[in-house]
């Protein structure tokens, strides 16, 4: 991920002043918006526009004062702030702001419910998971306009945010009681050494979230932390708090204590060390920068780390591959959440002999992708959601561009829908030193190259210090599966681009090399976020010399009782 996503705040929302208070009257943001359309034509040949329906509701509608107000209680904070929607810059709500003092009186009452909730039974707990997934589908619609606002994106994309809250929340629900039970073992002595295996808490969980999923890798990560036992300190990114803060809401209706669940808000470099600083545990996604810094700051303090970082993700398209299917997995893989997803796909790899079928229908579907601002179903994409993103976008292309690649679709801000708006692109001839070769884009941009066999593929895919996605599509799924196995990412996804191996959430996701530390997901998930105790019972006899055993006599029984014991293939 980006380093824009490690700052309490996203650049252009920030730096922007307050167009409109979310309060606007309707009239006053409908002639701004006039202004803006007049200001700024669609280009001809451009992406379409999905237009808004009649009835879709405005951010003032959705964030009123009164909203915000109920949702930021309880929140720390003296100073104050404010987060704003990247569809037209306009303030969304005014937030408390966190200072380092704040931070550490969190934590104080954040171990304090702890320390109780620790006590629950862990099936009370995880029921509080299942009333919250039932909550969660049943209110959808609530948060769902709350993720558009924040992050800008379409609502389909907005969506697969609840539907991964809501699979996450179900399988520890359910699972977490098989999870965290004691487990018995063979003792040193059979028979005569009782072992049992616990899982206890680590304590405080401190989880620093990022803007670009703000429901999923807000509360989706703290849910396993909260069915271990522990209480979680959370510093969403401030122009997220809100879906982050809505979340919270939802799962305290649904029985988990209101202490137990501290959100601190504030700029990063501020409020993320201190976030550090006091935590048992940390859990960071954001930048490979920044995440090195959480892990140092960790590792002063000898507390473990889970760390999603950044990725250069690789789609490879093999000989034998559905080219129309291939072509539609490609646009949902790359332009999804108008490539703000760190397991979006920005490399694609197309064998030779199928690569102008497939470049001519993958430009094909990009080009008619529609674009769009309304809080409703319609739009294949939204917009990026800070300046520092488009920057970052509008210089890779030009650059790329400039130094000899070719334009094969988008390429252009679209400034007649949103300032920060961003036709998805597809670039041909990206070669190295291109910045767009190497560098994480995180944005709707894909470079194409083509190769001759499947080992050069392997080698291009691999050639990134980053290894946290990837995708092979193949009609022969062994083929593919073996293909998978050569690459070195945490996630591979055959015949799909991502969300196979995201959504299968009883198996383990996360990053390889520069793309993080840790996995989130399946057991590793929750077990993490606990310590293990190893509890052993010695019965009838000591290990030492007893019953009259000279020492002597005490070292040959014990030499023979383990030769038995690999006779008797004990483990």
């Amino acid at each position: 991920m980006t380093d824009s996503q490690d700052t309490g705040t996203a650049p252009s929302a920030a730096e922007a002043p307050d167009a409109a208070p979310a309060a606007a009257a309707p009239a006053e943001a409908a002639t701004a918006e006039a202004a803006t359309a007049e200001a700024a034509t669609a280009p001809a040949d451009g992406n379409p526009v999905a237009p808004a329906p009649a009835g879709a509701r405005t951010a003032a509608e959705v964030v009123t004062p009164e909203f915000a107000a109920r949702l930021t209680r309880g929140v720390l904070g003296s100073g104050r702030t404010a987060n704003h929607t990247p569809f037209t810059g306009e303030k969304l709500a005014d937030l408390p702001e966190s200072t380092p003092e704040d931070v550490a009186t969190a934590f104080e009452r954040a171990r304090a419910a702890q320390e109780i909730w620790a006590k629950v039974p862990v099936r009370q707990r995880a029921a509080v998971l299942l009333r919250f997934h039932d909550l969660v589908l049943s209110r959808q619609a609530e948060v769902l306009d709350l993720i558009q606002l924040e992050t800008g994106k379409a609502r389909l994309h907005a969506h697969e945010e609840v539907l991964a809250v809501a699979v996450t929340a179900r399988h520890y629900g359910r699972k977490a009681p098989a999870y965290l039970r004691p487990k018995a073992h063979t003792g040193v002595v059979p028979t005569l050494t009782k072992v049992t295996e616990l899982r206890q808490p680590r304590g405080v969980i401190g989880q620093i979230a990022p803007w670009n999923y703000p429901f999923e890798l807000s509360v989706g990560d703290a849910l396993p932390a909260f069915v271990a036992g522990n209480a979680v300190v959370m510093k969403p990114d401030t122009e997220t708090a809100l879906t982050a803060l809505w979340a919270r809401e939802q799962l305290i209706e649904a029985g988990l204590p209101e202490e137990l669940w501290q959100v601190v808000i504030g700029e990063g470099p501020v409020v993320g060390p201190a976030v550090v600083e006091h935590a048992d545990y940390v859990s960071f996604t954001g930048s490979t920068r920044t995440g090195r810094e959480v892990a140092q700051g960790a590792a002063a303090r000898l507390v473990g780390v889970s760390l999603e970082l950044g990725g250069k993700n690789a789609m490879l398209v093999l000989a034998d591959a559905d080219v129309e299917k291939a072509a539609a997995g490609a646009v949902r893989g790359c332009f999804s959440s108008a490539g703000q997803l760190c397991i979006s796909i920005e490399r694609l790899y197309v064998h030779e002999s199928l690569a102008d079928e497939f470049v001519q229908r993958f430009a094909a579907r990009t080009k008619a992708m529609r674009l769009g601002n309304a809080l409703a179903y319609g739009a294949d994409m939204g917009s990026l959601v800070g300046e520092r993103q488009l920057e970052t976008v509008t210089r890779h292309v030009e650059e790329a561009v400039a130094k000899g690649a070719e334009l094969l679709a988008g390429g252009r801000p679209r400034p007649d829908i949103g300032p920060l708006f961003y036709e998805p692109t597809i670039l041909d001839g990206v070669q190295a030193p291109m910045a767009v070769c190497g560098e994480e884009t995180f944005g709707p941009v894909v470079s194409i190259y083509r190769f001759r066999d499947e080992d050069e593929a392997v080698a291009l895919a691999n050639a990134t210090p980053y290894g946290l996605n990837s995708s092979v599509w193949t009609k022969d799924g062994r083929r593919g599966r073996a293909l998978a196995a050569r690459l070195r990412t945490g996630t591979v996804n055959v015949n799909e681009s991502y969300a196979a191996g995201y959504g299968s959430v009883q198996s383990p996701m996360g990053g390889m090399g520069d793309s993080g530390l840790g996995r989130r997901h399946g057991a590793e998930g929750i077990l993490k976020y606990t310590e293990a105790q190893t509890v052993a019972q010695q019965r009838l006899m000591p290990i030492a010399p007893s019953f009259g055993l000279t020492d002597e006599k005490y070292a040959q029984l014990m030499t023979r009782s383990l030769r038995a014991m690999k006779a008797f293939r004990l483990r």
